[in-house]
């Protein structure tokens, strides 16, 4: 069976590809400038192989790439810089979920749509658990523990330590949604209520019943990575059992861009948002 390549090389290939055209470079033309063969060159930029960090900065200082997207580019192409916080969480991280998570690790933005369960940056442990619990692809109460603490951790690495900038929408079915009962359900609304009172990092807005038809309407988790110093730079993650798929490509990064927009103009404002959750948890 052949398998896709790592969604990392995939991005990394795909925006030298990018760069090289643009100054209407050729293969041959980029592999004079690394001293190899154009094969090289052309499995690199569709993700085959991957790039060490010298010939990544050679090729980029000779299409003219400055130093910051430089630094986003060699984030994303060298895993060891991202995967601390996740690495001990690897075996409960599923398949394309643990690549989105490596790459949200250098994002400036990130942007999330959930129909039925609060997004994982803001779940209260108890409602990480209450999950856990429901989840057929966790084997044992060690595995559930572990998928827990990852949620924990990540919020740690991404709130704490990165902080970019996150904007939720959130259906209104999962405030109603009673994950883990009444009490655990409380609590989440009460820490969502907080947050979206703060005009800190994260916006947070509710798709409420009353909005109809959407564009989100058949999709049910969708998270929007971006790279402010890199703009081609990006990937869409479509949440799914065994981890969900990556997407990279730039006709799917504009497609669920615009799917995004909808959703949030057809959302509470931020202030109303708050209004909404501050009442549910008052109940």
């Amino acid at each position: 069976m052949i398998t896709a390549p790592p969604i990392r090389r995939r991005l990394v290939g795909g925006t030298l590809r990018r760069y090289r055209e643009n100054l209407g470079y050729t293969l041959d033309d980029a592999a004079r400038i690394l001293e190899c063969d154009r094969s090289r060159i052309s499995r690199i930029e569709t993700g085959q192989r991957g790039i060490r960090g010298r010939e990544l900065r050679e090729l980029l200082a000779e299409y003219g790439i400055d130093g910051e997207q430089q630094a986003v580019l060699a984030a994303v192409a060298e895993p060891r810089q991202a995967r601390g916080w996740y690495r001990p969480h690897a075996d409960v991280l599923p398949g394309a979920w643990q690549d989105y998570l490596l790459l949200e690790a250098a994002a400036s933005r990130v942007l999330a749509y959930e129909a039925q369960r609060v997004p994982g940056l803001l779940q209260t442990p108890a409602y990480a658990r209450a999950l856990a619990d429901a989840d057929p692809g966790l084997a044992d109460d060690d595995a559930r523990d572990r998928a827990v603490e990852a949620v924990l951790a990540r919020q740690k690495a991404i709130l704490g330590e990165r902080r970019p900038d996150i904007h939720v929408v959130i259906g209104e079915a999962a405030l109603h949604q009673e994950v883990g009962g009444p009490g655990v359900l409380d609590g989440q609304l009460g820490l969502l209520a907080g947050v979206s009172g703060d005009s800190g990092m994260i916006t947070v807005q509710v798709l409420p019943f009353s909005c109809g038809a959407h564009a989100a309407a058949g999709v049910g988790s969708l998270a929007i990575l971006q790279f402010q110093q890199a703009p081609g730079l990006g990937v869409v993650h479509l949440g799914g059992a065994g981890g969900g798929v990556c997407l990279d490509s730039q006709a799917d990064l504009a497609a669920y861009a615009r799917v995004f927009d909808q959703v949030r103009a057809f959302a509470l404002s931020p202030a109303e948002s708050a209004g909404l959750l501050r009442g549910l948890s008052e109940i």
